[in-house]
């Protein structure tokens, strides 16, 4: 999926992250392959915000890891502002951090519980700033105040927050380092409703204030719609649908698009009463042994026999890109 209005920000190209599976004691040897991404194509812009979407499994999380360099690729490329990623070394990979971080889904689990959230933030500022420790209060107070938290907080632990609280310290650390690039995974799925809107409004605000490009992985539609200026749909691996959010809410073109969108709940009783569900068939193939050809032809309605041979080509409509062949039949 490419851009060509604007060198990219952000560039993967054939990106792919499998895991062995292995038998054996004392002798263990190879015996499959989890495909949990193979093959990704993406380009982003600087200070977009792009929502990753598709069910449990599919390799989003992966995807997000894999570009931070926090699992190492199988093959392919990330570049971030022209500067490759994959295969630097440990020294290297450190210093490169401070321009891309990581938030979480669980910020209990993320955060330290022996340290309090001064040391928490101090610790992330010392680690890529050179910054004498006599401003350490005002930057770490700073830093509460940007993501909505009093200053008089700092010398708490993680276990004396509520559950949204914890996940502003995570992004606040996260901000420590002044990073270029954020991947904000599952970042409010552990959250009530009501925070988890807080949360959203919270990383869109900071997108736009400090020109920061954001990936948000979501398996939820409604969550992303609301904060995504482009969405990329993922299935088994793969990315089978890329454009504008608002375009592919309207008008999505994947078969499997469709029916995510079609689960998507509406806040109007008569519209949701009268709105038709897509239910796939069966449940989603094993990374292990991923289908031939389209891997989504084994629950598509739309499939024929070309849809087994090889996975298709990206399609371009208008500004969208979808990996389908029976487009025609979808109209």
């Amino acid at each position: 999926m490419t851009d060509q209005s604007a060198t990219p920000f952000l560039d993967i190209q054939g990106l792919k992250t499998h895991f062995p599976v292995e038998k054996g004691i004392f002798f263990r040897k190879t015996v499959a392959t989890v495909k949990a991404v193979d093959g990704v194509d993406l380009q982003l812009r600087q200070g977009e915000i792009l929502g990753l979407v598709g069910e449990s499994g599919c390799g989003k999380s992966t995807l997000g890891r894999t570009m931070l360099q926090l699992l190492e690729p199988t093959e392919g490329s990330v570049k971030l502002e022209g500067r490759e990623l994959v295969g630097l070394s440990g020294s290297e990979l450190r210093a490169a951090r401070k321009d891309f971080q990581m938030i979480f889904q669980d910020p209990y689990a993320s955060l330290n519980p022996r340290m309090t959230v001064y040391d928490t933030l101090a610790e992330a500022i010392l680690a890529h700033k050179s910054v004498h420790k006599s401003k350490l209060p005002e930057k770490v107070a700073e830093l509460m105040n940007k993501v909505g938290l009093s200053p008089r907080f700092i010398k708490k632990y993680p276990h004396e927050f509520s559950g949204g609280q914890r996940q502003r310290i995570a992004i606040a650390r996260a901000l420590a380092v002044e990073p270029k690039f954020l991947v904000a995974d599952e970042a409010v799925s552990a959250l009530d409703v009501s925070i988890q809107a807080q949360i959203i409004n919270l990383l869109a605000n900071l997108s736009r204030e400090m020109n920061l490009t954001l990936i948000f992985i979501s398996h939820d539609l409604s969550v992303v719609k609301h904060i995504a200026d482009r969405i990329a749909v993922m299935y088994l691996g793969r990315i089978v649908e890329f454009g504008p959010a608002e375009t592919l809410f309207d008008d999505p073109l994947h078969p499997y698009t469709r029916a995510l969108v079609s689960a998507v709940p509406v806040p109007d009783p008569d519209r949701e009463r009268e709105r038709q569900r897509i239910l796939l068939p069966g449940d989603p193939p094993s990374p292990l042994n991923p289908p031939k050809g389209c891997t989504f032809h084994p629950r598509c309605p739309y499939a024929v026999e070309a849809c087994k041979a090889s996975f298709p080509a990206w399609s371009h409509q208008g500004n969208r890109q979808v990996a389908c062949i029976r487009l025609d039949a979808l109209d």
